[in-house]
């Protein structure tokens, strides 16, 4: 069972956390006491992990870290505390593999990170202008793709860069991914630094394992693939390396213009090869820093990063199918054999993965919408003591155990159906992913979450729901929180204007792809109202659905159509507003019951 910091539960309150909400209890009676400026407050509020919302005053987000999406029992247990006793009766799992509580009050939040330091947690850098997350394949030391366990990996960088001086005020945000192998189920591609392990081989014939580092990435309105910054970097160099980057982030990041601050833009400013020059000298001159990390770390030789390795008969997906048949496990495969009728075994064919060379099973718990309530946390807590398991958050904002054994499946899908968790969800068309929207977000133009809620029942009533190698994804705004630039149907939420009125709508996009070191971002096909964009993707998905060849990807049948412009010119009848008074409801966003009105709030994270 892979050990780490965050699995692992705490009876004392780290000194460092500790002090970490000492200064936060400081600064908020300074701020209540009018002796600290609002704009100061802010910036250390959201270096705190506390985010302002739509409905202002004193309710706030809490955004908790889980580097990898690692979680004890005791912290799901938690989790559940402080979602009925300090926020709305929920969390939410985000596409970064945070935990996010909104409505806490402002006086409450001392205790609320009191209570996560308690079980090892913090909040601390998981907003502002710091290195975030820390995310990491939630399937990493049990994948039957993976060249190295990237478990530790991603708990040292977490580890080194916690209140690392150069992490503090950065220019903007910066993130860090890594994935065990080229399936990219860690989504390097799209991040300022992207971590993906490889092979080589030597000129004796041996084979050794590293990584491949990729920079630059990113979403928003302007989406730039990350570039490889060498083809192969050595175990010893990875730690380096990324310190290397944070700290010409740092020096060269744009901080009189936040719009082109991230480290994408370095790019168009420096050029690739100034870039990577700056990087690759910090590195080679890093050992004289004293914060110059070293080379394996500590957590590697202590816990080992081995593959998770094979099963003799070859390796078996997610959606259930030998590999030689799906195109890879992050979602872009087809099965091609029958949806089995029975609700268990349809589970077991899209929410289970095995192939670990010691047996081990990982199995998902579908978070509808990434929303887990206190009853689910702690059902799932029991579920982790009781069946010897680990768990892990999902960057599609689900849960999965791992460490199972083949003959606990029956009993652990029982649990899950208990409590709403049971549906074959993973990897497959229901599993749509969501931003918060405008039910929180400052930023967000649109419901997207109601959207989203619409898509699912849609999709469930036409019976598509559980059609394979098809990605949802929905954002409110164009910064992309809802990773829409990467998902085979991707939703962009906009603000359209007809007969005068302001009404919601979408952007439409095709073809997101992320895997095999490489990013196609999806193609712009149509705008839509909101309410007549769950038709859209019915009729996409169906027509994916009676046309893919077998095992055909959603982009490879999307260009064999002839383009996103082409399939959607099905779809114009759709992009329609009939007067606000035959069809009030057209001017009506998902979840809302007045009329459709764009109201921002002041920018904290974009």
């Amino acid at each position: 069972m892979t050990q780490t910091i965050g699995a692992r539960a705490a009876t004392i309150i780290d000194p460092e956390i500790e002090a970490d909400v000492s200064k936060f209890e400081m600064m908020l009676a300074r701020y209540k006491a009018g002796a600290l400026d609002e704009d100061v407050f802010r910036v250390f509020r959201l270096a705190n992990g506390i985010y302002g919302q739509r409905q202002g005053g004193s309710n706030h987000m809490v955004r908790v870290k889980a580097p990898y999406g690692a979680i004890s029992p005791e912290q799901l247990e938690m989790f559940a505390e402080i979602a009925e006793q300090h926020s709305r009766g929920w969390g939410h799992i985000t596409t970064r593999q945070n935990m996010q509580f909104h409505f806490v009050q402002l006086d409450d939040i001392p205790t609320v990170l009191r209570k996560l330091g308690s079980v090892g947690m913090t909040t601390r850098e998981a907003c502002g202008d710091t290195v975030r997350n820390i995310q990491g394949c939630h399937l990493a030391g049990a994948c039957p793709h993976e060249k190295l366990d990237i478990t530790q990996w991603a708990e040292a960088t977490f580890r080194h860069l916690l209140r690392h001086p150069y992490s503090q005020r950065l220019p903007r945000k910066f993130k860090i991914n890594f994935s065990g192998c080229e399936t990219d189920c860690g989504q390097a591609m799209f991040n300022d630094v992207g971590v993906i392990a490889v092979t080589r081989e030597l000129d004796d014939g041996t084979t050794q394992a590293g990584f491949r580092v990729f920079l630059a990435g990113g979403l928003g309105a302007t989406p730039h693939p990350a570039l490889a910054l060498e083809p192969f970097t050595a175990r010893e160099e990875l730690l380096p390396t990324i310190e290397a980057a944070v700290r010409v982030f740092e020096q060269a990041g744009n901080r009189d213009n936040r719009i082109r601050a991230r480290m994408k833009w370095l790019v168009d400013t420096l050029g690739w090869d100034e870039v990577q020059r700056r990087v690759l000298a910090q590195r080679r001159l890093l050992p004289a820093s004293s914060s110059w990390p070293g080379g394996i770390p500590a957590e590697v030789l202590e816990f080992g990063d081995a593959p998770a390795g094979r099963v003799a008969d070859g390796p078996v997906s997610a959606l259930g199918q030998n590999l030689d048949r799906t195109v890879n496990l992050n979602g872009n495969g087809v099965p091609v054999s029958i949806t089995p009728r029975i609700a268990r075994d349809r589970w077991i064919d899209s929410n289970v993965v095995r192939g670990t060379a010691n047996g081990k099973v990982s199995a998902y718990a579908w978070a509808h919408l990434g929303d887990v309530t206190p009853l689910q946390f702690r059902a799932l807590a029991a579920i982790v003591r009781d069946f010897d398991a680990t768990a892990r958050l999902t960057n599609r904002q689900n849960i999965v155990f791992r460490d199972l054994r083949d003959d606990q499946l029956d009993a652990l899908h029982g649990r899950l159906a208990e409590i709403g968790m049971a549906q074959p969800g993973a990897e497959l068309v229901r599993d749509v992913v969501s931003c918060p929207g405008a039910d929180t977000c400052n930023l967000s133009v649109t419901q997207s979450r109601g959207l989203a809620r619409a898509i699912g029942e849609r999709l469930e009533e036409e019976g598509l729901a559980e059609i394979g190698g098809v990605r949802i994804n929905i954002s409110g705004c164009m910064n992309s929180c809802g990773h829409h630039h990467t998902a085979d149907i991707g939703l962009m939420g906009t603000e359209r204007r007809a007969h005068g009125v302001a009404a919601p709508g979408y952007q439409l996009l095709l073809g997101g792809y992320v895997g095999q070191e490489r990013i196609e971002f999806g193609d712009k096909a149509m705008r839509l109202p909101a309410k007549t964009a769950p038709d859209a993707v019915i009729r996409i998905v169906r027509r994916f659905a009676d046309e893919r060849g077998a095992g055909e990807a959603f982009r490879s049948w999307m260009e064999r159509s002839g383009g996103a412009r082409t399939v959607a010119e099905q779809l114009k009848d759709l992009d329609f507003f009939p007067a606000p008074s035959d069809a009030p409801d057209m001017f009506v966003d998902w979840d809302e019951i007045t009329p459709f009105d764009v109201t921002l709030g002041a920018s904290e994270c974009a």
